[in-house]
Formats: C-alpha cells, sequence, structure tokens
C-alpha cells in the first residue's frame, strides 16, 4: 500500500477503481523536479497496491513537467554527479518496469527531465498546448535521466541531436508525427483519453501487458536470435495462462467482440 507520509506534498496520488492517478504538483514551479518529487515517485512506484492495473501520470497546473529545477542545482564532483545521475536512471527504471503499464497525459512543457520522465512511460498523450524540449545542450550541460537510451528510440538519434544542439522545439502536432505521443488530442482533454486508454490496458490480460512492459522492450534491445527466442518463450507462456485460455474461448464461442467492431 501508498503511505501517504511518505510521499512528498509535491505529488497528488488517488485511486479510480483499478487506475492510479499520480499527479505532479509543483505548478508554481512549473512541476520542476527536486529530489524530493523524484524519489516520491520511486516511492509510489515500489508501493503499487496489487489491485491497480494502470497509471496515469499527470501534470497539475499549466504544464507537465519544465524538467529539472535548476534552482536547487547543486555544485557536484564527477562522482556526485553520477550518482545523481544514477539515482534518476533507478527511479525511471521502477517506472518503465514497474507492476503497471503507465499512461503519460501531457501538456504544456515537457521539456529535459519531464521529457525523460514521458519517454520511460508506455504510453503517451499529448493534448495541442504540449511542447518538446531539451535545453540542456543549451545551458551545457547534458542529459542525466535516461534521455540518451529512451528518446532516440521514439524519434532518432538525429532529431535528438538536433534538439540538443540547437535548442529546437517540437509543438504538440509535429511532435506527435515524429512519435513524441501516441495520441493527440484538443487542449484540455488530455485526461479524459488517458483515462479512456487506462481502462483498456487495465482490462487486458495481465500476462499480455507484462510481456509488452517488461519483454517487449528487451526483445527490441537483443539481437535477432536472442530476441526470437525472447518472442517464442513469452507467447507459449502467455498462451498457458487461465484468463488466455478463457479469453480465446469466449472468442471462438462468439461472446467476444470481432476486431473492428
Amino acid at each position: 500500500m501508498i503511505t501517504e507520509k511518505l510521499i512528498p506534498d509535491t505529488l497528488q496520488i488517488r485511486e479510480e477503481g483499478d487506475i492510479l492517478w499520480i499527479g505532479l504538483s509543483r505548478p508554481d514551479k512549473r512541476n520542476a523536479f527536486n529530489d524530493a518529487l523524484i524519489l516520491g515517485i520511486e516511492t509510489v512506484f515500489e508501493n503499487i497496491p496489487s489491485h491497480i492495473r494502470c497509471a496515469i501520470i499527470y501534470g497539475i497546473g499549466k504544464h507537465f513537467s519544465a524538467g529539472l529545477d535548476l534552482s536547487e542545482l547543486k555544485e557536484r564532483d564527477a562522482v556526485q554527479g553520477v550518482f545523481h545521475s544514477r539515482m534518476w536512471h533507478r527511479v525511471l527504471e521502477k517506472v518503465q518496469y514497474g507492476p503497471v503499464p503507465v499512461v503519460a497525459v501531457l501538456h504544456g512543457a515537457v521539456v529535459g527531465g519531464g521529457l525523460e520522465l514521458a519517454a520511460a512511460c508506455h504510453i503517451r498523450v499529448a493534448d495541442k498546448s504540449t511542447f518538446y524540449a531539451l535545453p540542456e545542450g543549451q545551458r551545457g550541460i547534458f542529459v542525466g535521466g535516461g534521455a540518451a537510451v529512451r528518446l532516440p528510440k521514439l524519434i532518432g538519434m538525429a532529431r535528438m541531436t538536433d534538439m540538443m544542439l540547437t535548442g529546437r522545439v517540437y509543438h504538440a502536432e509535429e511532435g506527435e508525427k515524429i512519435g513524441m505521443a501516441q495520441y493527440l488530442v484538443e487542449e484540455g482533454q488530455g485526461k479524459e483519453k488517458g483515462k479512456e486508454i487506462a481502462q483498456k490496458i487495465a482490462s487486458n490480460a495481465g500476462m499480455t501487458n507484462y510481456a509488452l512492459t517488461h519483454v517487449l522492450p528487451r526483445i527490441v534491445d537483443s539481437g535477432q536470435s536472442e530476441g526470437l527466442l525472447l518472442e517464442s518463450m513469452m507467447a507459449a507462456i502467455a498462451q498457458s495462462a487461465p484468463e488466455a485460455k478463457q479469453r480465446l474461448k469466449d472468442f471462438l464461442e462468439g461472446r467476444a467482440k470481432k476486431v473492428g467492431e
């Protein structure tokens, strides 16, 4: 269970059936991250109740997140800098490879560390106020929260390089076209769409969701022979689950919707 006293007041957590809503709540700072906020996200993902089937991360106020709170950026030597970056890696690994799929609902600024958090989620819904940027390149620093690994897989290395070399900003429509988000909705409709998607995800077989969030990324990162073997093993495990057998039976006996219905 999530113990509220362990969660910083910069996170708002609520359950809605089998969906967990996680709100970034530093609106006066454009939801910029300090260490307490990022560690609070870790605490949440370490303690998601067993009945939760999907999580939604969203920003409270005018923005999803403007990234790292530079006003709290401490002078660190190289070793301390590595440890701080690795802390972010540890937390976002728990988002990407946590117990449930995660939907990010994006609006306003999705910048720096905010984009790194969004990239760690499995589905991204953006409204038309959304814009994306990696200003680290213009500030003499480099990304440290996983963007160098996750973002090129979404948009390609050349586009990420361009963003950091030139400070290029992608707005909502162009961002959706290049892969920043899978869904684009009208301004203010992101949470509604995010909930709709989360409900669909929550209705899936648990093993299928696990395969897509834990195994598929590792297949993509592996060589062809290893990837095909992983696929075969996951397919065999998934289809042997009692829930999968019942769903197939329901389909064959006409109790399940066909594709497109």
